[in-house]
């Protein structure tokens, strides 16, 4: 990684890590998810970065994917335990973080902790030498010392330019990865996932999250609107998630088209993640640069 890369990655974790803890000072009961979301989103903006992804707000047994529309009615609860997961890119190069909140109560203290510690744990250990499978046994293991389960299917991710998940995957449990190791300068986002329910996630409805996929089917559109529309997509979010409120702004009375594309295999829309037996999740996220003796914490 060139000086300038570094830079830019460093400038972008300053960025996520700041707006990730205004945002934290937003949640309370009785406050919309969308001023939380559109505050945070504007702080990054404000701040010269770009938004590598809409920010996300997953309550209580909801693990992840969901960010609200651009008429969201959905407040704050007291007791709601708020996964907020933020990212920002300095010129394509991502930092990726989340944290956990439980807003007015401390049921779920403990849950919240599983969560940190294990990605503390895991940070301190990880170095180019550390066997993924290592990694994944790091963070499960902490996760179980306190009576919960780590969720075995979600996992952390590689960090490229423009490229939110690179193919690595950072893993949960010590069952996976394997002895793959990683490389001096990787850039990767660890995110512990921790629950008093079943360990695992499956899909629900839609997260108004979308993605531009970078497919052949776009060439055969033969509606000249619904090809504008594609194009404008693209040249606006790229190959980055973008959400359903930023894509009212451009087409405030377009929802059609948008399910012309999905139903083309242009664009795609993110599930929500929720816990199998519906337990609390909890979450937390630090994007990382690998080294041959550590790794450095950029968020």
């Amino acid at each position: 990684m060139d000086n300038a890369t570094y830079e830019k990655y460093k400038q972008a974790g300053r960025i996520a890590a700041e707006a990730r803890d205004y945002g934290v000072s937003l949640l309370k009961p009785g406050v919309r998810l969308l001023e939380v979301a559109s505050c945070v989103e504007d702080r990054i903006l404000k701040n010269d970065a770009g938004l590598a992804f809409p920010v996300n707000i997953a309550l209580n047994s909801l693990a992840a994917h969901y960010s609200p529309t651009h008429d969201d009615p959905r407040m704050f609860q007291k007791g709601d335990v708020v996964k907020l997961d933020v990212g920002a890119h300095m010129d394509g190069y991502i930092a990726d973080t989340a944290v956990t909140i439980e807003l007015g109560t401390h049921q779920y203290a403990d849950l919240i902790r599983a969560s940190e510690e294990a990605l503390t744990k895991v940070i301190n250990v990880f170095t180019t030498q550390l066997p993924l499978s290592e990694a994944g046994k790091t963070i499960e293991s902490t996760i179980t010392s306190y009576g919960f389960k780590p969720i075995e299917n979600l996992m952390g991710h590689g960090l490229k330019r423009y490229e939110l998940h690179s193919g690595v995957s950072i893993p949960n449990v010590g069952a996976l990865g394997g002895k793959s190791t990683l490389h001096d300068g990787d850039v990767i986002a660890i995110e512990p996932f921790a629950t008093n329910g079943a360990g695992h996630v499956t899909s629900s409805q839609g997260s108004n999250i979308y993605l531009c996929k970078d497919t052949l089917k776009a060439k055969f559109i033969r509606d000249n609107k619904t090809k504008l529309v594609c194009e404008k997509i693209r040249n606006n979010f790229g190959s980055l998630p973008f959400a359903q409120r930023w894509y009212h702004t451009l087409f405030p009375k377009d929802d059609l088209t948008m399910k012309k594309l999905m139903i083309l295999g242009v664009v795609k829309q993110y599930p929500q993640l929720v816990e199998a037996k519906g337990g609390m999740v909890t979450q937390k996220e630090h994007t990382v640069i690998v080294r041959e003796d550590g790794c450095e914490v950029i968020t």
